[in-house]
């Protein structure tokens, strides 16, 4: 795929300069793509059925970009009608004797709970269980009341992985009343644990007790060492099996179709709603009085565990999300111009308009969703944070950049489905080294060429290509996130 910038010194190129030289590589990306086509049609993920399930091909395995006009390059193609429409229903039962049944209850937003929805089928599949349609978070911060069924298409959820477990829609009817009267045995599986803790701790459990609900599911699997089945099984069930239902997939393909007719377009996932500034503490460029309200927001969550946070620190250490402010002069510092078509992937901005200012002046043609789409087309997906955050993911997906400005459960799981579909271009940004960088330009000590240069320098390895995840030895929650980079499904 092709870099944001050849090298630190190339010359500034906006968007559609670089979907013109993309186009130019495509014989050489074509016999690379024939080759990788049989690597991918060797193994058990990659087979040939697996491709029809979501409709199409990826898209950086595709004929139809290796056929695409030299003079209108495309980066990808509008997803066509599924080629193969029920083959799903095609697949064969897989016959094995059933251990007990798995009820699951999600927490999070909507990408913590695709990840760990993920998760759950593998360790079913693991210990020979029959999983139940999960159960969604409508208690978190979001207070989202959608079901399984009103985010995901449920049918195909099941039917596409009916050759490797049994998922059924409800509780089978003699273990209702133990359920209603909450007389199962409900626990959190212990955080990112391998398959061994399943098989020696769980599935005695499930034996004996028949049905077992886990009441919580986010990074209850480790991310690495796992057989390749167990992990190519999360990315079947994540890239293949975790379709949206046909209404979001629909209004999410006509918002890419309106982003796609002006031109390429990239992805701006500005992580700087309230909430997050609330949880991660971080109140550079906010107000006296909105520090004390996000403070106060903060102590309101009991579930937001850390409260006392050192938001000047924090930042320089990279772990605040970049402000609306910083990140336009990262963008502006990277190459792109004023006339880059901007899709902002996020929920309310926090201080609205008046942080959104200067993004605004120095790129025009910024958009979002409410203002692609009607009233009337949103209508559904009012109150439903999860809908919404589902037609950001599918436009997310398909753009031709991809930049957050913080690494949460949504930058990252749309970092590996990028990565899975051709390594498309994810600008990893670095916010250690960039807030130096910004520090150091806003108080002089840098002139703008200067800046800019030390920017490109910084990222020009970090734009989502083949790389190893990296592994701290008992510090899980430190190292590389499976799904940001599922390199054992990545021929």
């Amino acid at each position: 795929m092709a870099k944001l910038l050849s090298s630190s010194s190339a010359p500034t190129l906006t968007l559609m300069e670089e979907c013109s030289l993309n186009s130019s590589s495509y014989g050489e990306a074509s016999s690379f793509s024939k080759r990788l086509k049989l690597l991918a049609l060797g193994s058990e993920l990659w087979s040939p059925y697996s491709f029809f399930l979501n409709g199409s091909w990826p898209p950086c395995l595709s004929d139809r970009n290796e056929i695409e006009s030299h003079n209108q390059p495309a980066l990808f193609a509008a997803s066509s009608a599924p080629l193969l429409k029920d083959i799903a229903l095609t697949l064969p039962h897989r016959s094995y004797v059933n251990n007990g049944y798995l009820l699951v209850s999600c927490n999070g937003g909507l990408n913590q709970m695709r990840a760990a929805i993920c998760d759950m089928v593998a360790v079913a599949r693991l210990l020979n269980l029959t999983l139940v349609v999960p159960e969604l978070d409508k208690t978190s911060f979001w207070a989202d009341p959608s079901d399984f069924g009103d985010i995901f298409d449920t049918k195909h959820f099941i039917a596409s992985l009916r050759d490797e477990l049994r998922i059924i829609r409800g509780i089978p009817e003699k273990f209702r009343a133990r359920v209603r009267k909450d007389s199962i045995v409900t626990l959190p599986p212990v955080s990112w644990s391998n398959e061994t803790y399943y098989l020696n701790q769980i599935l005695p459990l499930i034996r004996k007790q028949k049905i077992v609900r886990f009441s919580k599911t986010d990074t209850r699997v480790a991310n690495g060492g796992l057989s390749d089945d167990f992990q190519k099984l999360r990315c079947r069930v994540n890239y293949k099996a975790l379709r949206f239902t046909p209404h979001i997939e629909e209004l999410g393909s006509r918002l890419i179709q309106i982003l796609r007719e002006k031109g390429p377009f990239l992805v701006l996932h500005l992580r700087y709603e309230m909430d997050m500034l609330a949880f991660s503490g971080c109140t550079h460029g906010c107000s006296e009085e909105e520090e004390e309200e996000l403070t106060k927001m903060r102590y309101a969550y009991p579930w937001w565990k850390e409260k006392v946070i050192d938001s000047k620190q924090k930042r320089l250490d990279g772990f605040c999300p970049l402000t609306p402010e910083e990140t336009l002069l990262v963008l502006k510092a990277l190459g792109y111009g004023g006339d880059t078509q901007i899709y902002v992937a996020a929920g309310e901005i926090y201080g609205s308009e008046r942080r959104m200012a200067g993004l605004h002046a120095t790129f025009p043609n910024i958009v979002r969703k409410e203002k692609l789409l009607s009233s009337s087309e949103l209508r559904h997906f009012q109150n439903h944070s999860s809908q919404m955050a589902a037609l950001d993911y599918l436009v997310a997906v398909e753009s031709d950049v991809f930049v957050p400005t913080y690494d949460g459960n949504m930058a990252k799981v749309v970092e590996g489905h990028r990565r899975y579909l051709g390594f498309r271009k994810t600008v990893l940004l670095d916010r250690k080294r960039l807030v130096q960088l910004l520090d150091e330009y806003q108080n002089g000590s840098l002139q703008w060429e200067e800046f800019s240069l030390a920017v490109k320098e910084a990222h020009k390895h970090r734009m989502g290509t083949p790389s190893n995840r990296r592994v701290i030895l008992d510090r899980p929650k430190e190292e590389d996130y499976f799904y940001a980079n599922p390199q054992e499904c990545l021929s």
